[in-house]
């Protein structure tokens, strides 16, 4: 098998470990790329390319998340991970834990850690690697790998929700919510929400996203059908799609182009929290993106026209 053809091979997976690390669609590609320029250019081939990679593309991601740390504390407002339609990745052997890791819950808490704790809990707890190979990956010791999965799980545990929703049922709540949202049932939306339900948009400063996070079902039901018919008046669409592995949305201006993505987490029978990504720069490997400025021209232009009939 040729170089070429054994980086293919796991293109997916080292992609996928790149990913949970930075949480940016654009910087795992990059890690990925430059994890395969440093194989193209190594002399020798190692006895295993699926180590030899994995460690690569893992130090360039830890290395990477340092920088970007910086960059996100100076970021506008709320600050999401890029929103992921598909993994590339499928094992089998792993769904649950690959599925759970990927959602926009699971990588906001991952950013609570460091680079090196999250590293170390995505290969180990994640993808399964041995502490042998963790410890090869970071630089570290087993024994310190150990102590920094100790110290990760710890702190993913303190932040994770007591009762998460099943696949059915949450597929389920969300068909009810995306219905309700094309008709503007405010009624109907507002009993699927939890009563401290929160919405919240990540523009970056870059669009009209609404800055503060809203909450309460009956301010966030009031919002949504306040927004979306008034959206549909101006042709924006929005198709149901999964997002991060979680019920989601992408929505499109009239001429098709990405506009946003919505997610939803749903806990004990019900949504908590609705999280939208507008950020055009986060948006450009879903395709063309639209003009969120154009579309909020036209959705206030529509909204007076309404008023004034």
């Amino acid at each position: 098998m040729s170089k070429v053809e054994e980086f293919e091979e796991l293109r997916p997976l080292l992609f996928s470990i790149a990913y949970r690390i930075l949480g940016s669609v654009g910087e795992a590609e990059d890690a990925v790329q430059e994890a395969w320029l440093r194989f193209d250019a190594s002399p020798t081939r190692p006895d295993s390319t699926k180590a030899f990679l994995s460690t690569t593309v893992t130090r360039i991601s830890i290395d990477a998340l340092r920088l970007a740390r910086v960059r996100r504390e100076a970021y506008v407002g709320p600050w999401f991970p890029e929103p992921l339609l598909t993994d590339p990745y499928e094992d089998p052997a792993r769904a649950a834990e690959l599925a759970d890791s990927v959602s926009m819950a699971a990588l906001l808490l991952l950013e609570r850690l460091s680079p090196l704790e999250r590293a170390v809990f995505v290969l180990r707890e994640v993808f399964g690697f041995g502490f042998d190979e963790v410890a090869t990956a970071v630089g570290r010791s087993e024994a310190a790998c150990r102590q920094l999965a100790v110290r990760a799980r710890r702190h993913m545990r303190e932040g994770r929700p007591r009762f998460e929703a099943e696949r059915k049922e949450r597929d389920e709540l969300a068909a009810r919510f995306f219905d309700a949202l094309r008709e503007g049932d405010m009624a109907g939306l507002q009993e699927l929400l939890s009563a401290d339900v929160t919405m919240v948009g990540d523009g970056g400063g870059k669009t009209p996203q609404f800055a503060r996070a809203v909450a309460g079902a009956a301010n966030v039901a009031r919002l949504l059908t306040a927004l979306v018919p008034m959206m549909a008046r101006i042709d924006v669409t929005f198709e149901p799609h999964e997002v991060n592995g979680q019920p989601g949305a992408v929505f499109r201006d009239q001429d098709g182009r990405v506009l946003s993505t919505l997610v939803l987490d749903v806990l004990d029978g019900r949504i908590q929290t609705v999280r939208s990504v507008a950020n055009p720069d986060k948006l450009a490997h879903l395709g063309p993106v639209a003009d969120a400025w154009a579309v909020h021209r036209d959705f206030k232009d529509a909204r007076r026209a309404h008023r004034s009939s």
